[in-house]
């Protein structure tokens, strides 16, 4: 039996990994504003046909973040994740509606734009708390006062930089773990599901050569 992956295992680098986890949390306050706002106003104004155009908006516009988050994942983490939506049909605009609206991934699109926020604050607290301990830490030799009862001469700091280099390299273990992490979690939500996958294995196996 053969396993169809999206792609690769992650293997971001560390820099593409801090500013795509630093980048999620302005991406995720914009995409939980957006969804939650456009529903709202859909929901709320669905019953005079209002809505219809603001619900119409959210599907399509979902999807074409849904599709630049791929993107980025890709530029940044090094991660390919394969377009999980059905084909659309070539005819017939109620057809092509319907499609969109029976396909699982647009759903999953309106999820993951739900779940980045809370994710991405995470993220951020995480990254911003480690990587600023040890930069303080580390440059703590340059920046403390020679007279600080606290620190003492500049010359005793010195394992207070020590301490802020293991840090920075804690930091950077994190970092790139982080990375490895939300590139599986984007091509969990945001890549086929696993209907699609099944469907790919099957037709894999069909097509492989008989011994």
């Amino acid at each position: 039996m053969h396993t169809i992956q999206d792609g690769t295992r992650p293997r971001p680098p560390v820099a593409g990994s801090l500013g795509y986890l630093l980048l999620n949390l302005p991406v995720g306050i914009a995409g939980f504003v957006a969804v939650v706002t456009l529903a709202a106003v859909g929901l709320g104004t669905a019953v005079v046909w209002a809505g219809v155009p603001v619900l119409a908006l959210l599907l399509l516009g979902t999807r074409a973040a849904a599709r630049f988050e791929r993107a980025r994942a890709h530029a940044l983490l090094g991660t390919y994740i394969a377009t999980p939506y059905r084909p659309l049909p070539a005819t017939g605009w109620r057809a092509r509606w319907r499609a969109r609206l029976l396909d699982g991934a647009t759903w999953r699109d309106l999820g993951y734009f739900v779940l980045l926020f809370p994710v991405a604050t995470a993220e951020f607290v995480i990254l911003v708390t480690c990587w600023s301990a040890g930069l303080a830490l580390t440059a703590l030799p340059i920046y403390a006062p020679a007279d600080s009862d606290l620190f003492g001469a500049p010359v005793q700091t010195l394992p207070w930089a020590a301490v802020g280099l293991l840090v920075l390299a804690l930091s950077r273990t994190v970092t790139r773990a982080m990375g490895a992490a939300h590139a599986r979690f984007v091509r969990l939500v945001l890549g086929p599901g696993p209907r699609a996958r099944r469907l790919a294995e099957s037709e894999s196996d069909s097509l492989a050569p008989v011994a």
